[in-house]
């Protein structure tokens, strides 16, 4: 969040936060020419929620003209306010503001925000502005900045919030808490991990050890586990906390850290179920499908696609800005370092996948019923095995949950919806509950019991106000809990700036702010408000949102102020509203019941409690449950003894205690707001930002702001900035208070607008802006006259100048007049030529003088040979020193052996490659023969598998034997159907040893068939592998020819593209310029409108308005009434001690003139005085807090004892019940008459104002429409120069981008020659300390170092100079450095080297590019392998399909064969049907009687218990008495009718009883004569029916076996699917790897190549410098040879020119050997690093991408830093060198001089000698320019081969993310198909249910016919029998 920033490394210095803390000059300078008047300057509603700047032309009061640019515009008085002084802008502190009006808030917010500024006070607030990108503001720099500062001491910063916590904490010894609030994504977690991070860092306690992990890292790793289980991405944060919490940070006596601990508040429960579209679940169910910890799917029963589970696929799955398996793999690591268990850790992470699972348990209806069974039980049984608990048992208890009825218990079946329900239910409190366990757990192992806890700083990050368009449950409870703290805030807020007042002793009445919010809190919290009904109405289990509604409205419409009717724009189902501080929220109480109680199956939670997992019973441990009787196992529901806990039950109680924590600490407040909802960095929105100073309350905080004295300023300040008003006063005064007094006075100012304490003044708001006015009209009229002063003397200087220039003239007139005059003259012609001859040279004086210089030449000549000495001693150890550095280029050249160890690693690593290799090559020689194991088994299988074929046969054949004996043998019957039966089991053994043969057969056949493809796919891998060798040793040559005429091109097209995005740059621009013109002109257009719609609209306010108020009118005016006595009184008692004030300094006054001893008496007295003063003010604050309390705990009293009283007034008889009913209802009538007789009348009035009021808005309508049309006329003239003003900024614009582009152009060219000559500089650093000791000696050294030293510094601080230094080095370097003239040839051969590895790095990146493209082909081929894999696995899934249907066909002719059975068996039972179908009526008949009467007495007892229960829950839920009185009144009418229903359903039951005893009376005689005949045809009857019924189970159990086996195969085919799927996983992880290998391969090859490469290079090095040193030696003995030539006498002049030349020769080569000698072994070192740098960088590359990175970074920093010193250093030599050429340039004039003389005194005759000398020099000077501007082209070159690198770099880098982006679409691609066929299979499975229901169907309704058809003909037989037994007797 606000500006999060990494930390470097520890080597580099922490950016600089100053521009981002503190307001720089360039910004004040510029704020203060803005234009401003501070009279006419107004803030006006730009008609978008924000606010443009005008200019005040008249105000009438209600009305007022404002000119908007060129526009005249009308606003309403109230909607405009002042702009502040350009002295106020950017203030850190708005309560400083002299004009607080909301649009100056938002100005400087905005201001600052855009001037990236986040943090600004109000007063008490800190409000934080989300930056939406990372500011260098977190940093160890900044915590020193802030550590152990005041507020006022540093720029505003939530760093400065948490310092003065921390200090207040130490000092007063007092808790402390901040506040952090904001609405979602504006920052509040990302602060309060601020706040932790910097108290970790201030107060660490410094307990560190190796084995146990430090507190600070336990408190910073509770927010990866808080971040996963209580974070998610809504549609405005992808990181937003959806619960609030209250982070308590402990410290010891002595500021150390000691613990920490965690409460959480409000929860979101409902988003584990259900997201948004644009929204997701909670992090950690993503977390867990992600691949860092490799056992988690196993272990979790996870899949690896996010769209098998419900719950959490609805919204959004991914979210870019968060990479899950980085944040698994933190959660993770958090676990440990918390100190969690491995148990408890994967218990946590199964019952979190347990919750996502859940959202897949599916349940069907069952047959025509409601009632619900399981569906698929595959994700029922993940659940049970994450539980540990049974299946069955689990799902039986969502079905068939069981309840207790009275005393017994039974199970009530559940519908689909209801079972959904349950499930969602279990799954939202499990969570809920283990959130909370990872709270307790946290907060366990953040506790340090070895430190004892003092004090502690609290931090509370929780949500802020909320208007949404939708608002319901979670928004009210949290609109609540901001009310409180707004409360809060009011209340500490004015208590602060109160005592502050009484403090600087000005008189103030104390006023409790924190009333103003009461009237909203009362109605929530009192025993009849919001709270105390949803509770009520929660408790009682009929009752609806309607009720609650209802209740309500009833109780608070019209009676409570801030309840109101709803008007929502958004919301038109709202049901009412509450008058908030923030505004009007309109509310919908759908659903409010259900989710305050969060009800659970308590059948499915004591499932829970006897679970295996350890942790799922420890979460349940609290919940009551079912109890377990001793006569019964079952979990049975229990009766709770006190009422369920509801969800608001328990957040008052956390409510309450929060808000008695918060008063007993010092708070600190911080809002935290978003700027737009686009997350764009500086752009703000201005009515969402309103919005939200709105409902964060920092408006409201400076509305009671603005009644006090906001602004104040200390005494010294007031003087130092006003004394300008009134200098004599405030000299003369006595002390700070009279002066004050004189000079505001003296300006007329009023006293009501300020008060003076005794340190501060203190002002009203906008009063400053008066005294700022008069201050600038005062320094208006002083610059004024300075101006006029500074013009004067110019002036006056000018004219001076032009009248001595007059007198000038004059004067070289005259002269030239008189020259005309003389020029003729004779004498002055004489004068003239005689006046050259005026001081002629002395030839004998010219003699002397060079007879000196002789002398001094012949003293230099002597010098010369003293400074050859030195320069021989010098040589000697130059030649020591060579022969150190030949040992020192021995020496790194022994580092070869390092790289011939790291080439035999890599050997050995290709050894144990090739060893894998054949492993996994006897890996598969071990699985070809357990494949050929499994196809023996399968054939065993097989062949045993015909065998049990065989004997189904053998017995299918007896079983027909068997129906045709039973033809023929009916007396063989019973035995033969026992030997079918037997014969049916045999059958069913069989077919289940057949089954789990074919499973066995099935689990083979997969086992083959993987391990096949396994080999096909490692020979897949080994040909590829293969191939792709072969492929890149071609492409390698084809890309090396390919490469030159590829580069030709490449520079043509990039030309092109330049000048193409140059063109396409401007006509963007100038189109973007053409939009806003056209979008500025439609604001215009639509703010006319919707001013014209406000006011339209203004009327109906106005009505709502005057509606809602006047009934408050009324009541206020008494208030008002006694405000104003009250205030008079007190207005009598200031004016009283005020005089008497004054009286006492008037006194005070006249005795301060007695002594100096009696004015410090009289100080010590004051002082006392003041004590006394401020222990009164104590006692009295504490005496007011103790009445408080004790009116608390009276009232507390107070309400124990009405509600003890309204217990026993229950009690009371049911006659005084009716009587105060009545009589309450009389009252309640009257009270609603008079209500509605004062209604009428204020109606009345109301409609008289309000229909004055439309005849004035009607005239304000046209009024409006007259200057609307004035609006139209203008603004067309103002278009058309609008147009011509707009084509000159567009030419402006054009200028100043070209101006732009020059300028980014002229830097990138600094840029380069910087990282040039830093490269440069880098490679000499190592020998720069040894050519430093050779020239040590020279005087100057040291201080051209030092001035170099602090060029650097000077450059380091100041950019702006940086330009012209660089000018400077570059002409430096180009002058100075050309005389190292075989630099040259070393340069020519680094950009060789260069140009070769920029050469290998092409190719290289073009290798890459061919081998991406092959992957790419690899990719596709194996594509289409899967494609074939998956047609293979439909086509088996079609022979399963098959073989089902070929079961289906001989399960369809066994039910053929049963039908025929049937019938004759229907045969056969015919006569013994008609003979008993009577005694079967008859049965059936008193049966039916009997079940009446069960019924009857169940129904009974039924509601019996139900009365019971309903009088239980009556009694708790405490009802009003007349509602149960109603209640029972009507269930003892129902009682009545059941008992009259009773009492008939036994009279019936009798009577049936009679009939049933005459029946059988009558029928004992027949039974008598055909018992007898019946008994045995019974007997028979029953056996046979046993017996078919047994063999249609057999054959229905078969059935559903085959259709198990479908399901089965099914299942296989989804399996299939997933292997298929797994397989594609494993082929792209094995392509990664190929081309990993490929790399590392490759790799090796480049490694071997640069070695042997550098290798030659060394040998190459170390020949030239044997060269260089037989060089020095030839130097040296010339050198002593031209000593020996010196000594001689006889040609001393040309041994002394000889010698003069030499020594020029020997310097020049030595200096150029030096320089040689030094580049070579510069260049060798540079290699040797250069191919470290790679090394480390491929090593780096191979281990992690961000490392590479980071790693390139530093090198970067450490180059440039490197590089800079070495450029100073080469400054350095090439000033030393010209130094050198100058010395030498000297003493060859000196020996030129000396020789002239030699040969003027001796033998003239040295001329052509010194000649010869001269031209010498000239042409080693002319080849030393040449090889200076040969080294500059080199240079050049250099940069353009280094740029040309850096841009074929980035280009491959470019093809690479196209690569991955292509990749990335691909595997989106192949999960579409893979969702495709998902939802393909899906319905082809609806279709088969649908289908199979279908045909079960229509085999009910034929049964059904059939047994319809048979009851007809059994009745009309009986028929028959009757009508011939009636006729039988006659």
């Amino acid at each position: 969040m606000p500006g999060h920033v990494k930390l470097g490394k520890s080597g580099e210095p922490d950016p600089d936060p100053l521009p981002y803390l503190v307001v720089s000059m360039d910004m004040k300078r510029a704020d203060m020419l803005k234009p401003y008047d501070p009279k006419k300057s107004y803030w006006v509603p730009d008609g978008q929620g924000g606010f443009k700047d005008g200019i005040l032309e008249n105000d009438d009061g209600t009305k007022a003209t404002l000119m908007l640019g060129h526009e005249k515009k009308v606003f309403k008085s109230s909607e405009i306010g002042q702009v502040n002084p350009p002295k106020f802008e950017r203030c850190e502190d708005m309560a400083n503001l002299t004009f607080l009006n909301d649009a100056s808030v938002f100005h400087n917010l905005k201001i600052r925000y855009t001037a990236k500024l986040i943090y600004t006070y109000s007063g008490l607030f800190c409000i934080v502005v989300n930056p939406y990108k990372r500011f260098p503001i977190y940093t160890p720099t900044v915590v020193k900045v802030y550590l152990g500062k005041r507020r006022n001491e540093v720029p505003p910063h939530l760093w400065a919030i948490t310092e003065t916590a921390y200090r207040n904490m130490l000092q007063n010894s007092k808790d402390q808490s901040m506040l952090i609030t904001g609405e979602s994504g504006a920052g509040k977690t990302e602060n309060t991990k601020k706040v932790i991070s910097y108290l970790a860092m201030v107060a660490s306690s410094g307990k560190k050890s190796a084995k146990k992990v430090s507190l600070e890292d336990q408190i910073v790793a509770t927010n990866p586990i808080m971040e996963s289980y209580g974070n998610a991405k809504t549609s405005r944060n992808d990181n937003s906390s959806r619960f609030g919490k209250f982070i308590r940070i402990h410290f010891t006596g002595s500021g150390k850290l000691a613990g920490c601990d965690i409460e959480s508040y409000l929860l979101e429960k409902s988003r584990i179920t259900q997201q948004q579209e644009v929204e997701r679940s909670y992090h950690i169910f993503y977390q867990l499908l992600q691949p860092f910890v490799p056992d988690m799917k196993a272990k979790c029963e996870l899949s690896d696609d996010i769209y098998d589970y419900s719950y959490v696929s609805q919204g959004k799955t991914t979210v870019a800005s968060i990479d899950d398996n980085e944040e698994l793999e933190y959660t993770d690591n958090a676990f440990d370092i918390l100190g969690f268990s491995e148990s408890e850790k994967w218990d946590c992470f199964k019952l979190t996948a347990a919750v996502m699972t859940m959202g897949e348990i599916k349940f069907k209806q069952k047959g025509r019923d409601d009632q619900a069974e399981p569906d698929d039980l595959t994700f029922p049984n993940k659940v049970a095995t994450l539980f540990g608990c049974s299946c069955d048992e689990l799902m039986k208890s969502f079905c068939k949950p069981k309840i207790k009825v009275g005393t017994e218990w039974v199970t009530k079946g559940q519908t689909c919806e209801q079972s959904i329900n349950a499930v969602g239910g279990i799954a939202r409190s499990t969570f809920d509950r283990l959130f909370k366990w990872l709270i307790i757990k946290c907060n366990e192992t953040l506790i340090d019991p070895t430190m004892k806890k003092n004090h502690f700083v609290a931090v509370l990050d929780i949500a802020g106000f909320e208007i949404f368009e939708y608002n319901g449950f979670e928004q009210i409870s949290i609109n609540f809990v901001n009310e409180k703290l707004q409360q809060f805030f009011n209340h500490h807020m004015f208590v602060v700036e109160q005592e502050e007042y009484i403090s600087e002793g000005i008189d103030w009445a104390m006023v409790d702010f924190g009333m103003d919010l009461a009237a909203c809190i009362i109605m929530f919290e009192k025993p009849m408000g919001i709270w105390a009904i949803l509770e009520e109405e929660s408790l009682f289990p009929k009752a609806t949102d309607k009720t609650f509604e209802d209740k309500l409205k009833a109780q608070h419409l019209g009676k409570s102020a801030p309840f109101a009717k709803p008007h929502s724009k958004t919301d038109k189902n709202a049901h009412f509203a509450i008058i908030h501080y923030a505004g009007i929220v309109s509310y919908n109480v759908t659903a409010w019941l259900e989710k305050n109680k969060d009800p659970v199956n308590d059948t499915v939670v004591d499932v829970l409690k006897r679970a295996s997992n350890e942790l799922l019973v420890y979460l349940w441990r609290d919940h009551p449950g079912q109890s377990n009787p001793p006569e019964e196992t079952g979990g049975k529901k229990k009766k709770k003894g006190g009422g369920a806990k509801t969800v608001s039950s328990v957040y008052l109680v956390q409510l309450n205690d929060l808000m008695n924590t918060l008063h007993s600490t010092e708070p600190h407040f911080i809002r935290c707001i978003v700027p737009n909802t686009h997350k764009q960095p500086g752009m703000v929105e201005p009515p969402l930002i309103m919005h939200q100073l709105t409902c964060n309350g920092v408006l409201e905080g400076i509305r009671i702001c603005m009644r006090g004295f906001p602004n104040r300023m200390l005494y010294p300040d007031f003087k130092s900035r006003y004394q300008i008003l009134g200098q004599e006063e405030i000299n003369k005064a006595k002390d700070n208070k009279s002066g004050a007094y004189g000079l505001l006075d003296k300006v007329g100012f009023s006293r009501e607008k300020y008060r003076l304490g005794h340190t501060k003044v203190f002002f009203r708001a906008g009063a400053l802006a008066q005294l700022e006015e008069e201050r600038d009209t005062i320094v208006l009229k002083l610059v004024r006259w300075m101006q006029g002063q500074c013009y004067g003397f110019i002036r006056r200087k000018d004219y001076r100048k032009r009248a001595d220039q007059r007198d000038l003239l004059k004067v070289i007139q005259r002269n030239f007049r008189k020259y005309m005059q003389l020029r003729n003259w004779g004498w002055f012609i004489i004068i003239q030529k005689t006046r050259p001859l005026i001081g002629q040279v002395n030839i004998e004086e010219e003699l002397r003088l060079l007879e000196e210089r002789a002398n001094e030449a012949y003293g230099a000549y002597q010098e010369q040979l003293d400074t050859k000495a030195k320069l021989e001693e010098e040589s000697v150890r130059i030649k020591q020193e060579a022969k150190d550095l030949l040992k020192q280029i021995e020496s790194e050249q022994g580092n070869l052996s390092e790289y011939t160890e790291r080439q035999a690693k890599a050997s050995a690593q290709k050894a144990d490659l090739e060893v894998q290799l054949h492993e996994a090559g006897n890996l598969l020689a071990q699985m070809e023969q357990e494949r050929q194991n499994a196809t023996s088994d399968k054939k065993l299988l097989e062949q045993e598998n015909q065998v049990i074929k065989k004997d189904i046969e053998d017995l299918e054949l007896a079983i027909l034997k068997l129906e045709q004996e039973k033809t023929n043998r009916d007396h063989n019957i019973r035995s033969l159907n026992d030997e079918i039966a037997s014969q049916d089991e045999v059958i069913n053994k069989l077919n289940k040893e057949k089954k789990h043969l074919s499973e066995n057969n099935s689990k083979a056949s997969d086992d083959l068939q993987s391990a096949e493809d396994k080999v096909s796919h490692l020979t897949n891998i080994k040909t590829k592998l293969e191939q792709t060798l072969d492929e890149l040793e071609d492409s390698l040559q084809r890309e090396k020819r390919s490469r030159a005429d590829i580069e030709k091109q490449r520079r043509k097209v990039e030309g092109d593209l330049r000048i193409t995005q140059e063109s396409v740059g401007e006509l963007e621009r100038s189109k973007r310029e053409l939009e806003n013109t056209i979008a500025r002109k439609e604001k215009e257009i639509s703010t006319y409108a919707a001013k014209l719609e406000d006011e339209q609209g203004g009327v109906g306010k106005i009505t709502k308005s005057i509606k809602e108020t006047q009934a408050r009118v009324e009541e206020l005016e008494e208030e008002l009434e006694a405000e104003r006595q009250a205030r008079a009184k007190a207005e009598r008692q200031r004016s009283d001690l005020a005089r008497e004030l004054e009286e006492l300094g008037e006194r005070l006054n006249e005795a301060g003139g007695a002594t100096s001893a009696q004015i410090e008496l009289n100080k010590k007295r004051e002082a006392e005085v003041q004590k006394l003063r401020k222990d009164l003010e104590e006692a009295h604050i504490q005496q007011e807090a103790t009445m408080t309390n004790l009116k608390r705990k009276h009232q507390d009293a107070i309400a124990e004892m009405s509600e003890q009283i309204e217990q026993l007034s229950k009690m009371k008889s049911k006659i005084e019940k009716d009587k105060n009913q009545i009589s309450h209802e009389i009252t309640d009538v009257r009270a609603a008459t008079d209500e509605i007789n004062r209604a009428r009348a204020s109606a009345e009035k109301a409609n008289k104002n309000l229909q004055q009021t439309l005849n004035d808005t009607n005239k304000k309508v046209e009024e409006a429409n007259l200057t609307l049309s004035d609006f139209e006329n203008s603004k067309r003239k103002l278009a058309a120069e609008n147009s011509d003003l707009l084509r000159q900024v567009q030419e402006l614009d054009n200028n100043a981008n070209m101006l732009q582009k020059m300028r980014i152009q002229l830097a990138s060219q600094l840029e380069e020659a910087r990282r040039s000559a830093d490269d440069e500089a880098k490679e000499r650093q190592s020998l720069l300390g040894k050519y430093k000791n050779l020239e040590h000696e020279l005087d100057g050294m040291r201080y051209q170092l030092d001035e170099e030293t602090g060029h650097k510094d000077d450059v380091a601080r100041q950019l702006a100079k940086a330009s012209q230094e660089a000018d400077m080095w570059r002409q430096k370097y180009e002058i100075d450095g050309m005389a190292k003239a075989e630099d040259l040839e070393m340069s020519k051969m680094k950009l060789q080297a260069r140009l070769t590895e920029a050469q290998s790095t092409i190719e290289n990146l073009n290798a890459k590019l061919g081998q991406l493209d092959k992957a790419k082909n690899t990719l596709q081929s194996e594509i289409d392998e899967m494609a074939v894999q998956t047609d293979q696995a439909h086509i088996l899934n079609n022979q399963m399909e098959k073989k089902a249907k070929q079961f289906d066909r001989i399960v369809a002719e066994w039910k053929h064969k049963v039908d025929g059975l049937s019938m004759d068996l229907d045969t056969s039972i015919k006569e013994c049907r008609n003979a008993s179908s009577e005694l079967f009526r008859i049965k059936s008949a008193y049966e039916e009687s009997v079940s009446q009467l069960d019924e009857v007495r169940k129904e009974n007892k039924n509601l019996s218990t139900e009365i019971k229960d309903i009088m239980d829950q009556i009694s708790e839920g405490g009802r009003s008495i007349h509602e149960i009185d109603k209640i029972r009144k009507r269930l003892e009418a129902e009682k009545m009718e059941l008992q009259a229903a009773l009492e008939e359903a036994e009279g019936a039951l009798e009577q049936e009883e009679n009939k049933v005893l005459r029946a059988q009376l009558e029928l004992t005689q027949v039974r008598q004569e055909i018992e007898r005949r019946i008994a045995e045809k019974e007997e028979e009857f029953h056996n046979t029916r046993k017996n078919f019924q047994k063999a249609i189970d057999g054959m229905q159990s078969a059935l559903e076996q085959e259709s198990k086996g479908k399901a089965e195969a099914q299942r296989m085919k989804k399996k299939l699917e997933a292997d298929v799927a797994e397989l594609e996983v494993a082929l792209e992880h094995a392509n990664a790897a190929n081309m990993e290998s490929q790399k590392t391969i490759k790799k090796y090859h480049e490694q071997i190549r640069q070695a042997q490469s550098r290798l030659e290079e060394e040998q190459r090095a170390k020949e030239v410098a044997r060269d260089h040193l037989i060089a020095a030696d030839r130097r040296a003995h010339a050198m002593q040879n031209a000593l020996e030539e010196a000594r001689t006498l006889l040609e001393q002049a040309d041994r002394a020119r000889r010698l003069a030349e030499q020594e020029l020769s020997d310097t020049n080569e030595q200096l150029s050997d030096l320089t040689c000698q030094n580049q070579a072994i510069a260049g060798a070192k540079r290699k040797l690093e250069s191919e470290m740098q790679t090394l480390s960088g491929d090593l780096d590359e191979m281990s992690s991408e961000a490392r590479m990175s980071e790693e390139k970074a530093k090198k970067a920093m450490v180059d440039a830093a490197r590089l800079a010193d070495e450029l100073r250093c080469e400054q350095e030599l090439a000033q030393a060198l010209e130094r050198d050429r100058k010395l030498l340039d000297c003493q060859v004039k000196e020996m030129q001089q000396r020789l002239d003389e030699a040969e003027n005194n001796a033998l003239k005759g040295g001329k052509k000698a010194m000649n010869k000398m001269e031209t010498r020099i000239r042409e080693l000077e002319s080849e030393m320019d040449a090889e200076n501007r040969r080294l500059g082209d080199a240079g050049k070159n250099l940069r353009k081969s280094e740029r040309r690198i850096k841009e074929l770099s980035y280009a491959a880098e470019e093809d690479r993310k196209n690569h991955e982006r292509m990749q990335g679409l691909i595997d989106q691609l192949q999960g579409k198909i893979r969702s495709y066929k998902k939802q393909i299979e899906e319905a082809e499975e609806i279709a088969a249910l649908n289908l199979a229901k279908f045909r079960q169907a229509q085999g009910q309704l034929a049964e059904s016919e059939e047994r319809a058809d048979l009851n007809e003909q059994a009745l009309a037989k009986y028929k028959a029998k009757e009508r011939a037994a009636s006729l039988a007797p006659m």
